[in-house]
């Protein structure tokens, strides 16, 4: 019992301190970013959102709350995470590659203005490293949430931010944290008065 509790103890405070550490290393980038997903909503462009497993459910999470709420009744927003629709990601992965299931709906549905936000605890998912290239063709700018050493994507998105952990379950604390704040931030600059 009391090893147990010392092992919940230790993960909610490595899971305190690496947030303390994205708030030392990254305020300045979190805000860069929601500033850039402000003049996209207001320009009339939407959020295009991927990643795989865990990063797939915040994906879903992240659109959710913007075409829903966070917290205040306010108008929709528009955001689409490429993860939902089964048919497009089984016929992509089975005719040309899984490889490519988010850039070809990056391609089919981005256009110049929108953002591209995408999530790899590794770094590496080549699925999200080739929608940063079909953001590219589009002149779509990209946001990637991180984990780990950045991975291949952080040298290829416009903006970057790397949860400092080796660990998949607290870099994912750490994404989710950073989209609330976004979504927190979004709403009350967009809809002051809601």
């Amino acid at each position: 019992m009391q090893d147990q509790l010392q092992n919940i103890h230790d993960q909610l405070n490595e899971s305190a301190r690496i947030k303390e550490m994205i708030r030392d290393r990254y305020s300045e980038t979190i805000l860069k970013t929601v500033d850039l997903m402000i003049s996209c909503y207001k320009n009339s462009g939407k959020l295009l959102i991927c990643g795989n497993g865990g990063s797939a459910a915040d994906s879903q999470h992240f659109a959710a709350e913007m075409v829903g709420r966070l917290v205040k009744d306010r108008d929709p927003l528009p955001a689409i995470a490429l993860t939902t629709d089964t048919s497009i990601l089984t016929a992509i992965g089975n005719d040309y590659s899984y490889d490519v299931v988010f850039r070809k709906q990056v391609q089919a549905l981005g256009k110049s203005g929108d953002v591209l936000v995408c999530m790899s605890t590794s770094g590496n998912s080549e699925n999200v490293a080739q929608a940063i290239l079909g953001a590219k063709e589009k002149n779509i700018q990209t946001v990637a949430l991180l984990g780990k050493s950045g991975g291949k994507i952080a040298g290829m998105a416009d903006h970057v931010i790397v949860v400092p952990s080796n660990v998949s379950q607290r870099i994912q604390e750490g994404h989710i944290t950073i989209i609330h704040i976004w979504c927190e931030i979004i709403e009350s600059t967009l809809f002051p008065d809601a």
